[in-house]
């Protein structure tokens, strides 16, 4: 078999939830794991745009008993679940001083977690897999100090941390647990906070130098990186924050002219 067709056909016969798949980078994940012979389904707060190839199930990450019926709704039209997307998350801007107690609760509560409830409600069907893998949605925050992103920083932190103590906990089930870690990425949230700017081509131009490569991340970028660590042929790859962010987090490059 040609490197092509192992690449089209790696994922076949298994089933994976996609969290925050109807948009953005979860939509992209949720598509590239389908081209690789995955059978998908759409856990997200609105599914009015998920693909129709996938299965939609209306989910709130925040909510236990909304978790635990979507997680069981799509293990049950899927045959069981081989594979955990944690995607859904929200953003924070500011410093500590600029959100109050209860978006510091609204936000972690949704971005750490939601990871945990949709993990936890999956675990049983992930035990029954030969090939089972989570996967959650990190971030460059975690790992490097950004301005004004203190709460959502915070969050992101916390996924890494859990990230790496769900691959201690649950490798001896055979369940691989990893994170991917996205510089900015170009998102329909990220688009927002730019439209708000007071400059917004500057803003864009800022946070396309902030990577090294010179641009931000795509959706798609991304979506690979997720497939690599949820394929089985990356069954030696655990508890692994994948940066996906131009060479941010690890490159110190010299001032362009110097």
């Amino acid at each position: 078999m040609s490197t092509a067709n192992m690449s089209a056909a790696e994922m076949t016969g298994l089933r994976a939830i996609v969290t925050g798949g109807a948009s953005g980078i979860g939509a992209a994940i949720a598509t590239t794991l389908a081209d690789r012979g995955a059978v998908v389904s759409i856990l997200d707060i609105n599914t009015s745009a998920a693909d129709p190839r996938h299965h939609p199930f209306t989910c709130d990450v925040s909510n236990t008993e909304s978790v635990d019926a979507a997680v069981a709704g799509a293990a049950s039209a899927m045959g069981g679940i081989d594979i955990v997307i944690n995607n859904a998350g929200i953003g924070a801007q500011g410093t500590v001083a600029d959100n109050d107690d209860d978006e510091w609760l609204r936000v972690l509560n949704i971005n750490v977690v939601g990871m945990a409830r949709v993990s936890r409600a999956a675990l049983p069907h992930l035990r029954q897999s030969a090939s089972a893998a989570i996967v959650n949605t990190c971030s460059i925050a975690a790992t490097a100090g950004l301005p004004q992103r203190a709460l959502y920083s915070a969050s992101k932190g916390a996924v890494y941390s859990l990230t790496l103590a769900m691959a201690a906990d649950h490798i001896r089930e055979g369940i691989r647990v990893n994170a991917v870690n996205p510089g900015t990425a170009d998102t329909p949230w990220i688009g927002r906070l730019m439209d708000a700017a007071e400059d917004p081509a500057g803003e864009r131009a800022a946070l396309n130098a902030r990577q090294p490569h010179g641009r931000m991340v795509s959706a798609n970028e991304v979506a690979g990186a997720v497939a690599y660590l949820a394929s089985p042929l990356s069954g030696s790859t655990n508890g692994v924050a994948l940066a996906v962010d131009g060479g941010m987090q690890g490159l110190r490059l010299r001032p362009v002219g110097s």
